[in-house]
């Protein structure tokens, strides 16, 4: 017998490779923790801008100095950082402009101002955040000012050696600057302290990013130093009092 030429030959059929399965669980989890870890970072802008505006007073410096130095310094080291209520001027309630505020605090200025005559040293220094700040400031005191002369006391587009020979040729007032740069010209013998009477520190305006010059770490740091190098103790002799604005 012939085959049948139609026919087809018998097809083997092919065994499935068996599937892996993979489990998803672990990643869900690893995605899951990432998610959380970024959720639970918050910036320091996020936490200001839900917090409200509460001015500055003495204890909040005081704290800052003993969260600083605490794990640093012993408990007689600390003491020595330590500030009276009686070292410090009344602190601005923020309805104040800055020249009413300079106008409270410094009734007799005009006194103070007509009996100054020293080279290298100011009667007032004001510490600010930043140049721009600073320039902000100066334009606000003008109703307090008065004819008094004012020195610009930061780093941008003015060299320090220039800062010095200003201070050692004429006769300022005021000096309105960022820590760095005038705790460089005290480091430099550029500006003495020992004439100085009041220091300002613009503790409750807030920048762009909605903080204040003492949550910049930098900034923050610097002003710690500048106070730690002579203005501490010069205020717990009595000769300088400290304003927060």
């Amino acid at each position: 017998m012939h085959q049948d030429s139609d026919s087809k030959p018998a097809v083997t059929k092919k065994r499935k490779k068996p599937t892996e399965c993979f489990l998803t669980q672990p990643e869900e989890k690893q995605e899951s923790t990432v998610k959380a870890k970024r959720r639970r970072k918050k910036k320091i802008s996020d936490i200001l801008e839900k917090s409200s505006p509460k001015p500055g007073v003495p204890k909040d410096l005081q704290n800052l100095l003993s969260q600083h130095f605490g794990a640093k310094r012993s408990v007689i080291e600390m003491e020595e950082l330590k500030l009276s209520d009686s070292c410090f001027l009344p602190a601005n309630d923020l309805t104040h402009s800055f020249s009413s505020y300079l106008k409270e605090i410094c009734p007799k200025w005009a006194k103070l101002r007509k009996n100054h005559k020293e080279t290298k040293s100011v009667v007032m220094l004001v510490i600010c955040s930043s140049a721009l700040r600073s320039l902000e400031l100066i334009k606000s005191m003008t109703a307090f000012k008065g004819d008094c002369r004012v020195l610009k006391l930061f780093a941008k587009h003015i060299k320090i050696k220039e800062q010095k020979t200003m201070l050692e040729k004429g006769v300022f007032h005021i000096g309105v600057g960022t820590p760095g740069r005038i705790k460089a010209l005290v480091e430099q013998d550029g500006l003495c302290l020992n004439s100085t009477k009041y220091m300002i520190l613009d503790w409750n305006w807030r920048d762009q990013k909605l903080r204040r010059m003492m949550d910049i770490p930098e900034i923050k740091n610097e002003t710690i130093d500048l106070l730690e190098m002579n203005i501490i103790k010069l205020c717990r002799e009595g000769s300088v009092k400290l304003g927060l604005f």
